[in-house]
């Protein structure tokens, strides 16, 4: 466990974003393989279905990521203000809504799997592939939400190293069983999803045996664990808009795949693995927002305001110099890189375009998440979630439908970087209010 209320600001976001960074680059790794096996060895339609695949699972999970999330704002306040007590029965109280909601959420995905991939408009031809491949997922559904849960937990405490470790291992595992079960046992797209549903089984159960020998205030015991109403009502008001905010996020990602579906299976391909490209590529930002966030909870609850204002200007010097090196990598090199998923030249073409569009405006992109990690931290996150659906819903895919009748797929594209702008400026304009400093958990419940 990290205290973050002390010592200098630069230096204890920088470690403790780095572990995150790492971990999540290894968590994206999963699907950058997949894509890169299924591509060179199952063909452009099993890519494509694995991209259909990915904003349903995205849109299920969505909204329990988002209440989780409010559980470890919940911890970081407290573990801030030193009550060990809050902290571990808010811990329990989050591991029972994650197993509960992984039912819920596998049951509805499995049954309803087809009818979403036609909702969706997918091609015919690619749906069949899209369901055995998306099925199988769900059924991992209990081991993701326990080993993110847990990692989660864990960053809220202070501490990024642990999740860290299982991570590697993790995608390790899923490395050499995507290889073994679609090259060697030839399984198909099946194959893939079995890998990663080993893969996070494996980390979620060496997880909780490790946190149960060696960590002091978690203990995984299903037995033992405690149902606090009042610290859940607590994590639902502050989790609740994220929730909302990211179930959009998803609907609106599956709203594009929609718009892209009225193109061909290429150009559904493209975006599958550029898509992944890029989720590899805004990493960094993502995860320094997630760092200040629990930087900004523990010095909140600690009542250091001053410490917040310092952190935010540190991350975004941070996050502006890694934007930058990234954008130049990917506007130079991203032919090359869609060249190592598929040999398809439409597919590389319309990747190609989306990625040099897209990563011109990692800057943009990484500022607006790091002023929400702010917001976020504080336990202010009603606005945040208004920005992303204004932004999202009223910009983007209204222009995304708008664009591409007159400029085709790369319309699709540019929508992208239009509706980020637009919520920067949402989220500047909102921070300078300064209302998001009156949201601390432990002062009112104190």
């Amino acid at each position: 466990m990290r205290d973050l209320t002390v010592g200098n600001e630069a230096k204890l976001i920088f470690k403790f974003a780095l572990p995150m960074v790492l971990g999540n680059l290894l968590q994206q790794m999963y699907h950058v393989v997949d894509s890169i096996i299924v591509g060179n060895y199952l063909g452009t339609e099993a890519l494509a279905a694995i991209g259909a695949s990915s904003p349903i699972f995205y849109a299920l999970i969505a909204f329990v990521i988002g209440i989780g999330s409010g559980a470890t704002i919940i911890i970081s306040q407290y573990f801030g203000a030193k009550n060990l007590e809050k902290v571990k029965r808010a811990i329990d109280t989050s591991y029972i809504f994650l197993f509960g909601a992984s039912i819920i959420i596998t049951t509805i995905g499995i049954v309803f799997s087809d009818d979403i991939f036609r909702l969706l408009h997918v091609e015919e031809e690619v749906i069949p592939l899209a369901t055995d491949y998306f099925n199988v997922f769900m059924m991992g559904m209990i081991a993701f939400f326990g080993f993110s849960g847990t990692s989660s937990i864990l960053r809220g405490l202070g501490d990024s190293m642990t999740p860290l470790y299982f991570m590697v291992v993790a995608t390790v595992v899923n490395i050499v069983l995507d290889i073994v079960f679609i090259v060697v046992f030839e399984w198909g797209i099946s194959g893939v999803a079995y890998a990663t549903l080993i893969a996070q089984a494996g980390a979620f159960i060496t997880g909780a045996i490790y946190l149960n020998k060696k960590h002091e205030i978690i203990s995984f015991n299903v037995f033992k664990f405690r149902f606090d109403k009042e610290l859940f009502m607590q994590s639902i008001r502050i989790g609740l808009p994220t929730g909302f905010q990211q179930t959009f996020v998803a609907l609106g990602i599956m709203a594009l795949i929609r718009i892209v579906n009225n193109f061909d299976t290429n150009v559904l391909a493209a975006f599958s693995v550029a898509s992944r490209i890029d989720a590899l590529a805004a990493m960094p930002a993502l995860n320094l927002a997630s760092a200040l966030s629990a930087f900004v909870g523990q010095n909140l609850g600690a009542q250091k305001v001053d410490r917040i204002k310092k952190g935010l200007r540190a991350t975004l010097f941070m996050a502006w110099g890694i934007s930058l090196v990234v954008m130049l990598i990917v506007v130079f090199f991203g032919a090359y890189i869609m060249q190592v998923f598929t040999k398809d030249p439409s597919v590389i073409a319309h990747g190609s375009n989306y990625l040099v569009i897209v990563s011109s405006f990692y800057m943009i992109f990484s500022t607006m998440f790091v002023m929400h990690g702010v917001l976020r931290g504080a336990g202010d996150t009603l606005i945040p979630m208004f920005i992303t659906l204004f932004s999202l819903w009223v910009i983007r895919i209204p222009f995304a439908i708008v664009l591409s009748k007159h400029f085709g797929v790369n319309g699709i594209w540019w929508a992208i970087p239009i509706g980020w702008s637009m919520g920067l400026i949402g989220s500047i304009a909102y921070y300078f209010t300064g209302r998001w400093k009156l949201k601390s958990v432990v002062k009112r419940n104190q």
